[in-house]
């Protein structure tokens, strides 16, 4: 099977991972079809899929931004630094309506308010705007399945960054034919001084209109609200054709075995910090589909966190942040050299590369079906253990409970670390229902035999602002015992409270922290923690359970 799926990728993997065209296409919004958005009365320049040294000398002409010393641009995303959850919206009409699972995570808006939304941002660009950069390309590695989308953008650094994050086409035939299954319109400058009478949260807006086939941003100036933007559309059509769509990281061993093994979690969990493993080949580092055929890359390029980045503890980042790559909101001292243990802009400094700055990436962009599923969380309580191993029933409790902490400047509003649940370890980029994913992850995990273990690489020895972080050696340490099996030969016992079993020793791990008791100095206090966090975990799970859907509280804490 893996054979196949590498003969059958080969193709785009040479598309995928080579640099941008090497010179820009003429282009003018008729011949783009960019007319028919509305933008029609648009004079200016059109600059559509550059080049990185194209990409690089807009940047410089535009002032957008400085050279740091390591080569790599350095922008700033303004009073956003990360996303707006809050300020997402789908329009509600049929027939996706009957399928959006609506509430916090995703809102209403009505036809007419996206309308005028949408409105302002095409006026933006007829009246004021003086540049537009078209980027042109695909999210999803596998044929079959992948989308050909587009991004209208103001700005360089943005256009730098979707050039990083997606597919790149390489030859002229494909940017000629290109036909948008999907367009993002990204008018940064424009803000919505009607919220209020539209029943909106605030002047930001990321609006999707699944019908027309578009989506609007506007008040932040944030880049991953488009990479994200694109991950919710193909969270909401990959699972219709029977795709699992995931929120993770992925790699393979570099044996030909065919090894892979999935890294479920939040931003801050250490998805692309654990998958960027010297050992083994990098398939992606955020966002990947499962299908019949097996592991399959949506994107590009790598999002990392810089925050106290260094090349003793994550190399392989360290090393892709070089001409190319851009880093965004990180601080600068007055030599221009980054340093990335300075926070005061925000914890959620970043780093966008193509997958090719990493030298062991996995060149078809795809793997074969995994053979190990690992749930990442940071808990903030100091309460779970470093490695656990989940039976079937609780590897899906976990996964629909998606429990971590949103680690402090990922999203807009969150100061410092704040325990969380978030459905699929990814609620924030779910259109369908939560159990419409469970459902198909417990199928294929079933299909395959993939084991499922939960790894926290959040704090030991107490909550957080008493405990420590867990050690990136430590945390890889579980990680390699995983993957090479060896975790196997470990003695378990269950935790009491949990259910799951964790291993008596592994490896030069301390006993005490892998059974997280014992590295507490007051006993009372850990018992305490962990009697209030199993009683969040059944809080969170009661809307998870009811008719027409497979009831896995049973699985959870006790």
């Amino acid at each position: 099977m893996f054979l196949r799926t590498a003969r059958q990728f080969a193709p785009l993997a040479q598309r995928s991972f080579a640099s941008p065209l090497t010179r820009s296409f003429a282009a003018t919004v008729e011949s783009l079809g960019i007319d028919k958005l509305g933008i029609d009365q648009y004079k200016g320049p059109i600059h559509r899929n550059l080049s990185y040294n194209e990409i690089s000398e807009h940047e410089t002409n535009n002032n957008e931004g400085v050279w740091a010393t390591n080569t790599s641009f350095v922008c700033e995303t303004g009073k956003f630094t990360g996303r707006s959850p809050k300020d997402k919206y789908f329009v509600e009409q049929s027939p996706s309506k009957e399928n959006i699972w609506w509430g916090n995570i995703n809102k209403p808006c009505s036809k007419e308010v996206f309308d005028s939304l949408y409105g302002k941002a095409v006026s933006h660009y007829n009246a004021n705007a003086d540049k537009m950069y078209v980027f042109d390309g695909y999210c999803g590695a596998n044929p079959a399945s992948r989308k050909k989308v587009r991004f209208v953008t103001e700005l360089a650094w943005q256009h730098h960054f979707v050039t990083n994050m997606f597919i790149r086409p390489e030859t002229k035939e494909e940017i000629e034919g290109f036909e948008p299954d999907f367009t993002i319109i990204n008018a940064c400058k424009v803000t919505n001084d009607e919220f209020e009478e539209q029943g909106l949260n605030s002047e930001v807006f990321v609006a999707f209109n699944i019908e027309e086939s578009k989506a609007v941003i506007g008040g932040t100036w944030y880049g991953g609200e488009m990479k994200k933007g694109i991950f919710s559309m193909m969270n909401y059509w990959l699972p219709m054709q029977g795709i699992m769509p995931m929120h993770c990281s992925a790699n393979k061993a570099a044996d030909g075995s065919g090894d892979t093994a999935l890294f479920f979690g939040l931003s801050g969990t250490g998805k692309t910090t654990l998958s960027a493993d010297p050992k083994r080949l990098l398939i992606g580092d955020d966002e990947h589909g499962w299908d019949d055929d097996g592991i399959f890359n949506f994107e590009g390029g790598c999002y990392a966190k810089t925050i106290n980045l260094t090349a003793e503890t994550e190399p392989e980042i360290y090393a892709a942040v070089k001409k190319d790559a851009l880093l965004e909101n990180v601080w600068l001292d007055d030599k221009n050299e980054v340093d990335y243990f300075n926070v005061s802009k925000t914890q959620n400094g970043r780093v966008s590369y193509p997958i090719f700055h990493i030298p062991n990436h996995e060149p078809t962009s795809s793997g074969g079906h995994p053979t190990a599923c690992i749930f990442l969380t940071a808990d903030a309580f100091g309460v779970l253990p470093p490695v656990s191993k989940l039976t079937p029933g609780q590897a899906m409790y976990h996964f629909l409970s998606g429990y971590t902490a949103k680690v402090a400047g990922t999203e807009r509003g969150i100061d410092e670390p704040e325990a969380t649940f978030s459905a699929c370890f990814g609620a924030a980029f779910l259109p369908l229902h939560p159990t419409k994913y469970a459902d198909l992850l417990e199928k294929k995990l079933d299909t395959h035999g993939t084991p499922a273990y939960l790894v926290n690489t959040g704090w030991t020895g107490g909550a957080y602002g008493v405990g420590e972080r867990m050690s990136i050696k430590d945390t890889r340490a579980c990680i390699d015992a995983i993957l090479d099996g060896s975790i196997l030969n470990s003695e378990f016992e269950a935790d009491p409270i949990f259910g799951f079993q964790v291993p008596k020793t592994l490896g030069a791990i301390s006993p005490d922290v892998l059974q997280p008791r014992n590295a507490w100095a007051d006993k009372a206090a850990y018992d305490a923690a962990a009697d209030k966090l199993a009683q969040m975990f059944k809080d969170n799970f009661t809307k998870y359970t009811g008719p027409g859907v497979t009831d896995y509280s049973s699985h959870g804490p006790n």
